[in-house]
């Protein structure tokens, strides 16, 4: 027989105390003393009784919940960014509402569909912020962190990320240390911000060098982009090493490469940026420039948290260093 659903009066009339009571001891921050809580959830404890989260909601005017947005669904690293997001939010007692933005054109609609469930705060986590996002929520105070983005001192947004210049200026001085010369540039979309701000520091240090690379873009990051885009500098007459902007697109040309019957690092050489899982695969071993995932997730979490609860006017900015993952796709260094 199916049991009757405990109610908040099952507790009430368990504990000997008024429902308004039993209300109190499970709302955050509420005015109970130390005794009355306790035997309201020992009450609860023997009944099975667990709070309604939506309707102490209500009560305290804080759902509890964080928006995550996205729009790179297509891209695996994106996987193990979420999986890190929603186990975060988990242990610190939130839930996730998902927005995903890959076919959605009409920014004012995600953002009501946010501001519907009254979300405390919005995580966007995309290499560029959609365009009037920020705005949306700015005038009503709820706080908004841009994770894996650019800072630009001059905007009004909380940014938690890497340089992308400085990743790109690792990935040029790692080539030039290895001896490279003839050189080129697998982005993604040309007008990502990290596209971008990745190509200039890759051609900064390049130029220090006397060396120039050429550059070719995709609209994706996504494997097939990778493939099709090193096959068609297969066909032009190839370089010997590429940078690509993101490991997948990485990947994806290293499976061109093999396709057309050459191998990596002897034929051409290729180098990465993310260090996602698939990256360290024994048939793949991709040489890659790390960002710090954990970490910016956690640090983009307790921001949107901090603010949530202590709103402040200064968009802060928190940048992590990359670092290079040495693995089997680019020539040794030469002693």
């Amino acid at each position: 027989m199916r049991k009757a659903k405990i109610t908040l009066r099952d507790v009430a009339a368990k504990a000997g105390v008024s429902p308004s009571a039993v209300s109190r001891a499970f709302t955050d921050g509420a005015s109970v003393s130390p005794a009355m809580r306790a035997r309201v959830e020992a009450a609860a404890a023997a009944l099975g009784y667990r709070p309604n989260a939506l309707a102490s909601s209500l009560t305290t005017g804080r759902s509890k919940l964080i928006g995550l947005v996205a729009n790179n669904f297509q891209n695996p690293v994106f996987l193990e960014i979420f999986d890190q997001f929603t186990r975060g939010l988990q242990q610190m007692g939130l839930r996730p509402l998902l927005v995903n933005l890959s076919d959605v054109s009409d920014i004012e609609q995600a953002a009501a569909m946010l501001r519907q469930y009254s979300v405390d705060g919005v995580v966007v986590a995309s290499s560029t912020l959609p365009a009037g996002l920020v705005e949306q929520f700015y005038e009503e105070g709820v706080p908004v962190v841009h994770a894996f983005g650019r800072h630009d001192p001059q905007a009004r947004v909380n940014v938690v990320g890497i340089d992308n210049h400085a990743a790109g200026r690792l990935a040029g001085e790692t080539l030039i240390a290895r001896g490279y010369r003839e050189i080129g540039f697998l982005g993604g979309p040309e007008g990502a911000t990290s596209t971008q701000d990745r190509l200039a520091g890759f051609r900064a240090a390049l130029a220090e060098a006397g060396l120039s690379c050429r550059a070719r873009f995709v609209p994706a990051y996504r494997f097939e982009a990778g493939q099709a885009a090193m096959s068609a500098e297969l066909s032009a007459g190839p370089a010997e090493v590429y940078f690509c902007g993101d490991d997948i697109l990485s990947i994806g040309a290293m499976a061109a490469i093999g396709a057309a019957g050459l191998r990596c690092p002897d034929d051409i050489g290729i180098l990465g940026l993310n260090d996602m899982a698939m990256a360290a695969w024994p048939n793949i071993r991709l040489t890659t420039i790390a960002q710090p995932i954990e970490a910016i997730v956690g640090a983009a979490l307790a921001l949107v948290v901090r603010l949530s609860e202590y709103p402040s006017p200064q968009a802060e900015a928190q940048m992590f260093p990359c670092h290079l993952v040495e693995r089997a796709s680019l020539r040794p260094l030469t002693p």
